[in-house]
């Protein structure tokens, strides 16, 4: 990276570093966020089809329930390839716990990669507009998937999930506004950000499972030692699994 606006190439630690730097320094929130909590996490995933899928599997269900389903589809259809995915029918994806409509869009990826018209090697020599051209082209694939997929799958600094779930609860709690704000909203509030939306977002999080870590806690507490059960909602759980999002 260069100049830091570079819109190709995987962040590396170093950038990450440099844009948390940078981030603190013009916004005393983020700065906040790291006292509290030092660097983010990267959460990062391999390029390819399989996170793809695991990332489409996350849209509006909870973390535990795609990554059980992402599990199973792994076994049944090992090794998880294009060709194997296409091979399964209706009752298997079904028995997996793919719904209809995210089997159809399964298929559709697997198609694409089949066909020739979704290349993950060639995404990582794209710009952003242009992955996120050839990833929504594809159904089943909007602006939240290709944001979260350039942002932990390519690395991309500058990728900015405006509809995640979390995002949009971080930034009404760290400054304090009185509703959530609309997605398009938080385009707006991060163009600030720029060319380090990726890392804010990271930090957004990061404070976001804290803060839900805490409150957990805190009821736990109260109940006894309890746990009490999470309504289905926003983003991550996992030790430090990126927040979950909307799609």
């Amino acid at each position: 990276m260069n100049d830091g606006r570079t819109t190709l190439g995987r962040m590396s630690e170093a950038d990450l570093r440099r844009g948390v730097d940078e981030l603190a320094r013009r916004e005393p929130v983020f700065a906040g966020v790291v006292a509290r909590h030092g660097m983010p996490p990267t959460w990062e995933r391999p390029p390819g089809m399989a996170s793809l899928l695991h990332i489409m599997l996350e849209q509006q269900v909870s973390l535990a329930s795609a990554r059980a389903t992402f599990d199973r589809l792994r076994v049944i259809a090992d090794p998880l390839t294009a060709g194997n995915l296409l091979k399964l029918d209706d009752v298997q994806l079904r028995t997996a716990g793919f719904s209809r409509q995210k089997a159809r869009y399964a298929r559709a990826v697997a198609g694409a990669v089949v066909d020739g018209s979704l290349d993950f090697e060639a995404l990582s020599d794209l710009a952003d507009d242009e992955v996120d051209a050839r990833l929504q082209a594809v159904p089943g694939i909007g602006p939240w998937t290709s944001a979260i997929y350039r942002l932990s799958a390519l690395g991309r600094p500058d990728a900015w999930p405006s509809g995640d779930l979390a995002v949009i609860a971080g930034i009404a709690a760290l400054w304090q506004l009185p509703s959530l704000p609309t997605p398009a909203e938080t385009v707006v509030r991060a163009e600030a950000w720029r060319p380090w939306r990726a890392v804010a977002a990271r930090l957004i999080w990061q404070e976001y499972l804290a803060a839900r870590a805490g409150k957990g806690d805190a009821q736990k507490r109260a109940r006894g030692g309890v746990p009490q059960k999470r309504a289905r909602e926003g983003r991550p759980q996992e030790k430090e699994e990126s927040p979950r999002r909307r799609c």
